[in-house]
């Protein structure tokens, strides 16, 4: 079946049609065009962080694709459904072909690692509010929904992260999952308000993004475990 559009019919944002046979909404291809915009920024992000370890085009795709598509896939595996990115097979090579791009003209970029945070950024800010929409749209409860829109948006950094052999940013003391989560929670609340849903999920991926780069910008961060003496106690014999 195709779309009034002429175009096959996708699923919105990353996941499966809300129905058998449903039509799709401007709603539908709102949420479709924010995952591709998601996929492309996290593909860079995953690209740029592949240029810093000076791997080859094949680690350059890898990294971005990992990067791109892991938080999405570990959801869909978690609520049991298709994962988003075999039935759009468009995106792989959209992150793919972003990662060569960037495997040729990284170098004419300075600071690679401040546009790598921008773009995870931007990456972050918008799957966590699809995340937990595809959630929401799967039956799951509002709590668990934050939780999906936070995996989401941080599962593919981490995975990156590991490849590269760098200390995860979702481990380090930024303010990296808790923006993800408060913008996933932010739209969930909108949405259990009766905010209409393109209300929500813009404000949820502002505030989600706006988190994040006041982090980025302020240097806020969490508080850190820090290490104190060890306790002497009585002998007990």
């Amino acid at each position: 079946m195709r779309a009034a559009a002429g175009r096959p019919r996708c699923p919105p944002s990353d996941a499966g049609p809300p129905g058998a046979g449903a039509p799709v909404t401007a709603f539908d291809d709102l949420l479709l065009a924010l995952t591709w915009a998601a996929v492309a920024v996290l593909a860079v992000a995953g690209a740029l962080s592949a240029s810093r370890k000076q791997l080859d085009p094949v680690g350059f795709m890898l990294v971005a694709c990992l990067c791109a598509f892991g938080g999405g896939t570990v959801r869909d595996v978690i609520l049991n459904q298709p994962v988003f990115w075999l039935n759009v097979p468009g995106m792989v090579g959209l992150a793919a072909g972003l990662a060569l791009l960037v495997f040729f003209t990284a170098h004419l970029v300075e600071r690679r690692f401040v546009v790598l945070l921008w773009a995870d950024a931007v990456g972050l800010g918008l799957f966590a509010v699809l995340g937990a929409e595809v959630a929401q749209r799967a039956g799951a409860t509002p709590w668990v929904a934050v939780l999906m829109g936070t995996i989401t948006a941080t599962a593919g950094g981490m995975l990156r992260d590991i490849i590269c052999a760098e200390m995860p940013l979702i481990l380090r003391r930024e303010i990296y999952a808790t923006a993800a989560a408060l913008g996933a929670a932010v739209f969930v609340v909108l949405q259990g308000a009766g905010a209409g849903r393109t209300v929500a999920v813009s404000i949820g991926i502002l505030v989600g993004f706006g988190a994040r780069a006041a982090a980025i910008l302020t240097g806020w961060s969490l508080p850190t475990y820090r290490a104190r003496p060890g306790r002497d106690y009585p002998d007990q014999r």
